[in-house]
């Protein structure tokens, strides 16, 4: 593991839940068509009963979301001020602070395992975040993993930053990449999982970095130019100019531990 950088994403994503904590807009997010649609996916594959974990939770939103919806889901994260955030607004989610490499449940604590945009941060890879998600489910547990793709837009912008001499110096300590999704099938076959599923989604985001003609007026709110040409991409070009990947996987017990 590399220990800088580890720390300096961590420190990172402490300075932005500082300056981030309305929990409010973060709610609004998920009546987006892109959330609408992640949403369809995954939640047909959740368990009805038993209990979930979303690892990487931040401000909470998807854990305020499934709870209403009846699922018993704890919220994870490595940083305590979201956290804090979330209490005061929903005293009675159930919360934990601690590191999604070193989980403080028992062995098969859980029947689904949630994790959306958070082993892209680790420069060492996904693969003990994995480990620790697999000792926590049970066996047959399930998994739902989005991560950012590396999509056209990623490659150009890449590509450019490499030919950018300053670009390519500065440093922000936060890091984060992007998996294919050949890369994450042979991550979770290692660590113990089957795959049931895979979803290219969020096209209409792709876009949102590109110009403010693909920005709404709300909190990372994509526009109706975005939300067309992401239609148009969904159809034509998923996985090219797909955002994000979000892969359904079982715990089948058969990984390298």
């Amino acid at each position: 593991m590399t220990r800088e950088t580890y720390d300096s994403t961590r420190r990172a994503w402490g300075t932005i839940w500082r300056h981030q904590s309305d929990i409010e807009s973060e709610l609004r997010t998920l009546s987006y068509p892109r959330a609408r649609q992640t949403t369809s996916f995954y939640l047909p594959h959740l368990p009805g009963r038993g209990l979930i974990l979303e690892a990487g939770c931040g401000l909470g939103k998807e854990v305020i979301q499934l709870s209403e919806l009846g699922y018993q889901v704890v919220g994870l994260d490595y940083i305590e001020e979201p956290l804090r955030h979330v209490r005061l607004y929903r005293p009675d989610t159930r919360l934990t602070a601690a590191d999604v490499h070193a989980l403080p449940f028992r062995d098969g604590s859980f029947d689904g395992y949630l994790s959306f945009g958070v082993l892209e941060h680790f420069d060492f890879g996904p693969e003990p975040a994995l480990r620790e998600a697999s000792r926590v489910l049970r066996k047959g547990g399930v998994l739902v993993l989005a991560v950012p793709y590396p999509n056209l837009v990623w490659r150009l912008a890449r590509l450019k930053k490499s030919l950018n001499r300053r670009a390519r110096t500065t440093d922000t300590g936060y890091y984060e990449t992007t998996y294919s999704l050949s890369q994450l099938e042979d991550y979770l076959r290692g660590t113990g999982f089957k795959v049931a599923a895979r979803y290219p989604t969020s096209h209409s985001f792709t876009l949102w970095g590109v110009a403010r003609a693909f920005r709404g007026g709300d909190y990372y709110e994509t526009s109706r130019l975005a939300e067309w040409l992401g239609s148009v991409f969904a159809r034509f070009l998923p996985w090219s100019m797909c955002f994000a990947t979000l892969l359904i996987a079982h715990r089948t017990g058969t990984g390298e531990q």
